[in-house]
């Protein structure tokens, strides 16, 4: 007893030392400050430490020295967002399962996991500054739930007609969807939660093996409808049925991604009579973790800096001969519809349009001459959508796999007079089939790429790998990405990733630009010799200032609330562009480049404008 009393106060005391190295302690009164703030200015536009009260200023300086200079850069190299996911199982599960499940995802987030980009603007260097750390909240569902799914499932079986094409029976996800949400919708009303909630489903045999259906339409000769175990709903929920199936899909031949057959693979964990209940929940921890990579902390495609005003230009380029019947013909509008509905993907103030060209062109110098657009200066990101309708009557992809590719400035799709082709991905022992002039749902997925940086649902970044890893298991239901899906709709998942791809960016910015400012100072003797002594207070007042609004902002990011993240970050601009113009009076140009942990950061371009008292210089930091 001796040895515990003794030892809790300083695991305690050791507790709150690693704390206060990642976050800043909370300032009285600066939160109610900065949050009205907040709603008296949500662009950001004035920089609040001009009209930050005296006391206020005060409890920003502190008495003690500023910490050392790798100090600060270590602790803006700390940043890790916690994100909550809630796991309710729900049906048949051992006893024991919360427990275990528990420490094999604790097991698998360690150490803590930076974001990455597929596709970074400097590569080879795919890791942000920033990381993020899962809290896992795993509980049993109510009997209740369990009953009424159960009900709702035996009667979709005993109503559904066998197939002569699958042996798994098709049952409307829509009939296990409807359920969960109204869960989904009490949990959130009673509790209040943050996160993201994954409903981990198992109501045991059935009479008949099963799958769900996405699609309206059943397969058939020319159409193969493919049938899965998962769904990712528009609010923050996915469903798994771990007794359905079991599934396969991916590529028909050879390549990366696919779904084995049988029991291999740990959505088909349930199905398997020889494993042991450890084992069977060492399967479904990796499930869980895998949606968690993939689905609620994705890889960014690209970076993406934040703009305003967003504008994607469709333009149809056709040869002369192509005349479009009113049967095949683009639909720009469903286009419209899927990347502006409920304006899930954008963030405060930002606005997205549309504009469309037509060419006709029988020749590449006719379409260079009548490709003269206007140029739209108006709008801070402009994201050409090129589609080429060709007088050809054989299929043609762009790189053998897709008709529509994003890159980093725009999207270049094609289509020829053929109707439909058969791919080179097969789902449950079918092959898939490929609608080849429907464009609209391969071009919604590539310019959710291209400008929001929204990575498709079977892409990820490993580091451990070196390279992007290919994994179809969330890539059926609603995704607007890959072969084995018809849904245009978006999720969740692309709507919170387009908002914290942005976010993420210039966090991101924020923390290089820091370090690269840190790493000038440093070079030229440090803080005290380059500032006097009252430069010095408000350099000390405004990092302090500017280090509080990142960790509100990694807080807002937890929370998913990415209007208020969006504001800290814009708000912490003003102290760190004030902060770096300390060093234009000490020296006008200064260019940074260096190394942190064996990688080198990248920063982007950025003017910073300051008065010596003589000039207006300009830097280039």
């Amino acid at each position: 007893m001796p040895t515990t009393a003794t030892t809790t106060p300083l695991l305690l005391l050791l507790l709150l030392l690693l704390t206060t190295t990642t976050s800043s302690s909370p300032i009285l009164g600066l939160d109610s400050y900065l949050a009205q703030q907040s709603r008296q200015d949500p662009q950001a536009t004035n920089d609040t430490f001009l009209t930050l009260p005296t006391s206020l200023k005060k409890s920003l300086s502190s008495p003690f020295p500023l910490p050392s200079i790798p100090s600060l850069t270590s602790s803006l190299l700390s940043f890790s967002v916690p994100l909550s996911l809630h796991i309710r199982l729900v049906g048949t599960f051992p006893p024991n399962s919360p427990s275990l499940l528990s420490s094999f995802l604790s097991s698998a987030s360690q150490p803590l996991h930076h974001f990455h980009v597929i596709s970074p603007f400097h590569p080879p260097f795919h890791s942000l500054s920033i990381q993020h750390t899962p809290h896992f909240d795993i509980a049993f569902s109510p009997p209740s739930l369990t009953s009424t799914l159960s009900e709702s499932l035996s009667s979709q079986i005993s109503k559904s007609p066998s197939s002569l094409r699958s042996s798994l029976l098709s049952i409307p996800f829509s009939s296990i969807d409807s359920i969960v949400s109204s869960d989904f919708r009490s949990e959130n009303e009673h509790e209040n939660r943050d996160g993201i909630f994954i409903y981990l489903i198992n109501l045991g045999p059935q009479s008949k093996p099963y799958a769900y259906s996405y699609s309206d339409s059943d397969s058939s000769a020319g159409f193969t409808d493919c049938l899965g175990t998962i769904h990712a709903s528009k609010n923050r929920y996915l469903w798994i049925d771990l007794a359905a199936g079991p599934v396969d899909y991916g590529p028909a031949l050879s390549g990366d991604g696919v779904l084995p057959r049988g029991e291999f693979h740990p959505l088909a964990a349930f199905h398997s009579r020889q494993k042991s209940q450890k084992s069977l929940l060492a399967d479904v921890s990796s499930l869980i973790w895998s949606a968690y990579q993939v689905l609620l902390v994705p890889s960014l495609r690209i970076p993406v800096p934040f703009e305003n005003s967003l504008l994607v230009q469709f333009i149809h380029v056709r040869s002369g001969s192509a005349r479009d019947s009113s049967s095949d013909a683009l639909d720009w509008k469903k286009i419209e519809r899927a990347l502006s509905e409920d304006g899930g993907l954008l963030l405060r103030d930002q606005t997205l349009r549309f504009k469309n060209y037509e060419i006709l062109s029988d020749s590449g110098q006719a379409f260079r001459s009548e490709a003269e657009m206007p140029v739209d200066n108006d709008f801070g990101r402009v994201l050409p959508v090129y589609v080429f309708d060709l007088d050809y009557n054989n299929h043609l992809l762009l790189d053998r796999y897709h008709q529509s590719v994003a890159f980093k400035d725009m999207v270049i799709a094609v289509r020829t007079r053929n109707t439909q082709t058969v791919s080179d991905y097969t789902c449950n022992g079918r092959h898939m089939f490929t609608q080849t002039r429907s464009l609209e749902r391969p071009l919604v997925g590539s310019i959710l790429q291209s400008m929001w940086g929204v990575s498709p649902t079977h892409l990820l970044w490993s580091p451990r790998h070196n390279s992007t890893l290919v994994d179809y298991t969330w890539s059926v239901g609603q995704t607007p990405f890959g072969p084995f899906s018809e849904s245009l709709s978006l999720s969740f998942v692309q709507k919170d990733a387009a908002k914290r791809s942005v976010l993420l960016t210039m966090m991101n910015y924020s923390i290089t630009s820091a370090i690269d400012f840190l790493e000038a100072i440093a070079e030229h003797g440090g803080d005290r010799k380059l500032l006097k002594q009252n430069q010095h207070l408000v350099f000390e007042q405004r990092w302090t200032l500017f280090k509080y609004k990142l960790d509100k902002a990694v807080s807002a990011l937890s929370h998913l609330d990415f209007e208020m993240a969006l504001y800290y970050l814009k708000s912490s601009d003003h102290d760190l562009r004030f902060a770096s113009s300390l060093l234009c009076l000490f020296k006008k140009r200064q260019t940074v480049q260096k190394l942190v942990r064996g990688q080198k950061l990248v920063t982007y371009q950025k003017e910073i404008l300051c008065d010596d008292g003589d000039e207006l210089m300009m830097i280039n930091m």
